[in-house]
């Protein structure tokens, strides 16, 4: 079989190059601020700088490595292994000896053991969320926020992991017992995207593990050190060798190892659509499991009898987060007639007054987007929008500050017909959409390939129910612009991906189901 070639999103194949799209100009020494937060970072032994592979630090077997750069200031932070598929085998028959043990232990031993990490995350939540905005760039009030948020997913697996129920069926034969029993499923490979270097790891790593599953993680190249940051920390908690394996660099070699792999019995995956995929035409050979979080193209519609404030609130927070960095991002704001102009004076000057910065700096709102290729992206977006007749009312260029920081945007008379409308942005955007009637929205709501997250404000209980069972998305926020939990499933329909992470939905996505006749043992 010709293997299917794995690309991440803005990644390159060439272990080499993999780092020229991070920054912009020369490679730049560490400021004295950097380099004292990468010094504290290393004191406490959270600066990690090798891969994990059944307990062992190690490098790439080559020597080769990859630069990681810090998005607001071009700096290099330190140097990581550029792995392949050699490396990649090794973790997962790591992960696949690893197996036999921990998937025996009873769910309250692997619940202690998760129990423990979730505390070591959350006493050091400061230093991951410092480590999260040297490497990432998003303010670091949101990165100590992503910290809670990620470690809520380990406290949650280990408490739901102790209610992994069977079930007993009534047989139609009377000398015969049937019954449903749920199982780990094996070595599962969990692919993570840059954006949530965190929380996007704990919450595939947590139910896997609580399953009595083991892992092979392969973050970012972009992100990789908060994912060996939490790596130690599951060391410290005990988590025995080979549960959980890190491995990062060539993402085509990489994937390949994974879904080539007959160990290997799922994959999990946050990322782009075209790369979920390549990843189910892969997993094919092996039939594997496969849950994809993938691209969205969420809507926000705000009817002409919202609670303004409410929905000025909502807007700025779904569309803004972490640079408009994220898959469940407002990528269109619908805005009724009626109120149109005034939604749109006022989100406006909301958005102009959000303070762009350093991640470090007090007070930002704002940091800068992840390389120069997502900032070259949101220019063709919004450049291709104001050819065909979109007005910027703020923003739309870059910020002064240069690097990879933008300006946060507002775009008003943007149609269906641009690409701001059609695809994500993936950044600091906000085009504004007209809609006259409720079915209207609906249908500009729904004209997507993507399905994952969507948004109303609207003060009619009826009219928010009606159109909320309209939406063809697998999740909706009703006057609320911020909708992740762990105790609730995350995951969209259509082309944005199979699966829910989270709740006690997300934990069937890591076992198996077997059924068992007993016959009569006269």
């Amino acid at each position: 079989m010709q293997m299917i070639r794995v690309r991440t999103r803005m990644a390159l194949s060439a272990c080499a190059m993999l780092y020229r799209s991070s920054i912009s100009g020369p490679v730049r020494l560490m400021t004295t601020d950097t380099q004292s937060v990468a010094a504290k970072l290393s004191s406490s032994g959270l600066l990690r700088s090798q891969a994990l592979i059944g307990g062992k630090w190690v490098d790439a077997y080559d020597g080769k490595t990859i630069k990681v750069h810090n998005p607001a200031t071009g700096e290099v932070i330190t140097d990581v292994p550029c792995m392949g598929g050699r490396e990649t085998n090794d973790a997962i028959s790591s992960a696949y000896d690893a197996f036999s043990s921990w998937s025996k232990l009873t769910a309250a031993e692997r619940s202690r053991y998760l129990r423990k990490w979730y505390d070591l995350i959350m006493a050091h939540k400061e230093e991951l969320g410092q480590l999260m905005t040297l490497e990432q760039g998003k303010p670091l009030k949101e990165a100590i926020g992503e910290v809670s948020y990620g470690a809520g997913f380990i406290e949650f697996s280990a408490e739901e992991g102790k209610r992994i129920y069977g079930d007993i069926i009534p047989s139609p034969l009377a000398d015969r017992r049937l019954f449903v029993l749920k199982q780990p499923v094996g070595v599962v490979g969990a692919i993570t995207p840059w954006n949530f270097p965190l929380a996007m790891i704990t919450r595939k790593v947590g139910p896997a593990l609580a399953c009595g599953c083991t892992v092979v993680i392969k973050p970012s190249e972009l992100t990789p050190l908060t994912a060996l940051a939490a790596a130690e920390l599951s060391i410290q908690a005990g988590i025995p060798p080979g549960v959980v394996n890190v491995v990062m660099g060539n993402a085509p070699d990489i994937g390949d190892a994974l879904l080539a792999s007959p160990q290997v019995r799922k994959i999990t995956f946050t990322g782009s659509t075209k790369v979920g995929k390549k990843l189910m035409e892969g997993a094919a050979a092996t039939v594997k499991k496969v849950s994809l979080e993938l691209g969205g193209n969420a809507p926000c519609i705000i009817f002409d009898d919202a609670d303004l404030e409410v929905a000025l609130k909502g807007a700025l927070a779904t569309k803004f987060r972490n640079t408009g960095q994220t898959c469940v991002c407002a990528n269109r704001i619908l805005v009724q007639e009626g109120i149109y102009d005034k939604f749109a004076n006022a989100f406006a000057k909301a958005v102009q007054n959000m303070k762009v910065g350093d991640g470090f700096t007090e007070g930002v709102e704002q940091g800068p987007l992840i390389n120069e290729a997502a900032v070259q992206k949101v220019e063709y977006f919004v450049d291709e929008a104001t050819s065909k007749g979109a007005k910027v009312l703020v923003g739309g260029k870059r910020h002064s500050l240069g690097m990879t920081f933008y300006e946060p945007t507002v775009v008003t008379g943007v149609n269906s017909e641009m690409l701001l409308a059609k695809e994500e942005v993936f950044g600091p955007v906000a085009p504004l959409l007209k809609f006259k009637t409720d079915e209207e929205a609906i249908q500009m709501a729904n004209d997507t390939n993507a399905g994952l997250a969507a948004y109303i404000f609207s003060t009619n209980i009826k009219r928010a129910w009606r159109v909320t069972e309209a939406l063809e998305y697998g999740i909706v926020g009703v006057n609320e612009g911020l909708v992740s939990t762990e105790v609730a499933p995350f995951g969209g329909v259509k082309q944005s991906g199979l699966g829910r992470e989270g709740s006690k939905y997300g934990m069937d996505e890591y076992l198996e189901m077997k059924y068992v006749c007993l016959g009569s043992m006269s």
